[in-house]
């Protein structure tokens, strides 16, 4: 250890017991790291819930089911986040208090994806076809037809099987992650991560030129 970086290590807090414990699990193999997982989805899902419903008090939304599906999805991209960067957590606060802090800055970006897609797309996918009603301008009722269609081919072909599956089950059937996960011999923690890799190339698919310049205006 050089004598720059020692007063930097020197100054680091030391962990609480409780960090050390989700860290420890956090980074195990098998049921205990799953398990650990699972909590920490939980504790994620609860934070989003509590950011959507404060940050959407007051506004006009489709459903309480519709606001349930973004905290859960700004839950899932937290998760993947906090694992992904489980190495920078310094202790400078408790790791859930840090954890959830994922949370709370993923819910702002969903809500602003998914006005964006409120713009273009009824928020069911099973409503899609009832969006393009019979007293929409017969232009826009072509443009959002021809949308719903370059969506369906980006699942059809942009996705691997599994990712297919798995999105249709968990973010459309609203099937549990423990319930899937036992259906496909997986554990909810590699769902997660699938569902999060599939919408990843969903939206990269989005915004390809030529399809970005087909979008409604």
């Amino acid at each position: 250890m050089s004598a720059l970086t020692a007063p930097f290590v020197a100054l680091r807090p030391t962990l609480d017991a409780s960090s050390r414990l989700w860290l420890t699990q956090l980074r195990a193999e098998g049921p205990v790291r799953e398990a650990a997982i699972a909590r920490l989805h939980a504790l994620l899902l609860k934070e989003a819930e509590y950011e959507v419903r404060r940050r959407m008090a007051g506004v006009t939304h489709p459903s309480g089911r519709d606001l349930d599906d973004l905290a859960v999805q700004a839950a899932d991209d937290a998760l993947v986040a906090v694992l992904a960067k489980l190495e920078q957590f310094r202790g400078d606060a408790r790791f859930t208090t840090w954890a959830r802090r994922f949370a709370t800055l993923e819910v702002p970006g969903e809500i602003r994806r998914r006005r964006g897609r409120a713009r273009d797309l009824p928020a069911e996918p099973r409503d899609w076809a009832s969006g393009c009603g019979a007293h929409e301008d017969p232009v826009r009722q072509s443009e959002l037809r021809e949308l719903v269609r370059t969506v369906a081919d980006l699942i059809a072909h942009e996705l691997t099987p599994h990712q297919r599956e798995v999105l249709i089950a968990m973010a459309i059937e609203q099937t549990p992650a423990k319930v899937l996960a036992a259906r496909l011999d997986s554990t909810p923690g590699a769902l997660y991560k699938t569902v999060h890799d599939a919408r990843r190339r969903l939206r990269a698919g989005l915004r390809q030129p030529a399809i970005q310049a087909a979008r409604p205006r």
